[in-house]
């Protein structure tokens, strides 16, 4: 019931056709005090956001910053600002509004580097992503679980480092291991384009094209070492057929770091229903994309649009299952009202107002992740005894003129005269002491 000073009574009316200067007051006051009970809901939703993020902040999945170092300042950390970084979408200040607590930065290079120079590119963006998490007070480079809740407990930003694209591998085993060593967490098996050994969701670049799109033998070999290491198999990019064999082959829970529901925007990129209860049974991770492409097919997307991806995920596999991996700075087009890392509060905002329960939110923001890398973590322990994968792939496999295939030197006649020409380039094998190549 309204106050007794905005109650109408018969006396509050004039003669018809007459507004007396009674009711404009009473109308105006109703109107205030809507506006203020509005007000208020507001404040009080906002507040019950900000508590819940204060006690379970966002542990976000994937995002590209060092990607945009690279293409505006060339990796040049001494040029710029972290603090506040207004050309990118991305900075110390907008993560701490954001209450994102842990970030996992992807080192990507693109595909035009497989078979060229990938493995060096993938160093350079590894060591800007660790410079900026050392040099930064606000921030703490993290290789565990505990590490991460350790973070969370000084009051930083944690950095996870993940590598988006199986080409950064160049195909080697003991190249993942030296990744792992340099704290590399993660690893998406495809980018845009198929490895020798794994087929990607896109047929942007033509690289190993092949019938069947899945993982071969020396891609379960990655997985198989991976899971040794403790690092997250991450399976945005990927193939389905490619998806499906490695979530056969993990033994560990995997990711999709960056993907959303195929049912409601169907892009390539998203996963499908089917897939998505594989996934469940693997207890694994899919965290929803905020690229706009991905979360609406049609029209413009909006917080609406994002929160429609994780009903139908929830309602098809359950909360539990879910994460948020928003793709700031790989992405150009980002719904309307998440147009920086800064937003996240108004998305958990719509999925309170959808009646989430806290603690599945709790979940989406922190639980699940940390569920996840503590079972990969298990798994890293349960394997401390196998010894380092020692697969090689096949020569014919890969197939570019820059990969060097060491082999003993053919031997030759000797020559009866001596050559009048300049002298012939000796091949690298023949460079080699002999004991070396005897391993070959």
């Amino acid at each position: 019931m309204a106050p007794a000073s905005l109650r109408f009574t018969d006396a509050t009316f004039g003669p018809a056709g007459s507004m007396p200067s009674t009711i404009c007051s009473s109308i105006f006051r109703l109107a205030m005090f809507s506006s203020v009970c509005g007000q208020l809901l507001g404040d009080s939703e906002t507040d019950r956001v900000q508590d819940l993020m204060s006690r379970y902040p966002l542990i976000d999945g994937h995002n590209d910053l060092a990607l945009q170092l690279r293409r505006h300042y060339h990796n040049l950390l001494s040029r710029v600002d972290l603090q506040h970084l207004p050309s990118v979408a991305t900075d110390i200040a907008r993560l701490r509004a954001g209450r994102v607590q842990t970030q996992v930065f992807a080192a990507y290079v693109l595909c035009g580097a497989q078979e060229k120079d990938a493995v060096r590119l993938t160093l350079e963006q590894l060591d800007v992503i660790r410079r900026m998490c050392t040099e930064y007070t606000d921030m703490e480079l993290v290789t565990t679980a505990e590490g991460l809740r350790g973070a969370e407990s000084r009051g930083k930003i944690a950095c996870v480092l993940s590598i988006e694209g199986g080409h950064s591998l160049d195909s080697s085993l003991p190249t993942l291991r030296m990744f792992y060593l340099l704290g590399v967490r993660s690893m998406a098996l495809t980018h845009n384009c198929n490895t020798p050994w794994a087929g990607s969701s896109s047929d942007l670049y033509n690289f190993y094209q092949r019938e069947n799109n899945t993982l071969t033998l020396f891609g379960q070999a990655v997985v198989q070492e991976m899971n040794r290491l403790g690092m997250i198999v991450d399976l945005s990019h990927s193939s389905l057929e490619t998806a499906r064999a490695a979530i056969s082959v993990s033994k560990a829970p995997v990711v999709f770091s960056h993907s959303s529901a195929y049912a409601i925007c169907n892009h390539s990129r998203n996963v499908p229903d089917w897939l998505l209860h594989e996934l469940k049974k693997n207890r694994g991770l899919i965290m929803v994309t905020l690229f706009s492409d991905f979360v609406a097919c049609e029209g413009q997307a909006n917080v609406s649009s994002v929160a429609d991806h994780f009903d139908h995920i929830r309602n098809t596999i359950g909360a539990e299952f879910i994460g948020i991996g928003g793709d700031y700075e790989g992405v150009l087009r980002f719904p309307l009202g998440l147009e920086d890392v800064s937003k996240y509060p108004v998305l958990i905002k719509e999925l309170l107002r959808r009646k989430w329960p806290e603690q599945e939110v709790a979940g989406v923001l922190r639980q699940n992740f940390l569920r996840v890398f503590d079972e990969v973590e298990k798994v890293r322990d349960e394997l401390r005894l196998s010894p380092p994968g020692e697969a090689q792939i096949a020569p014919e496999e890969v197939d570019h003129r820059c990969r060097l295939v060491l082999r003993p030197p053919r031997s030759q006649a000797p020559s009866s005269a001596p050559s009048s020409g300049p002298p012939r380039l000796l091949s690298v094998a023949l460079l080699l002491p002999a004991s070396l190549l005897a391993l070959h």
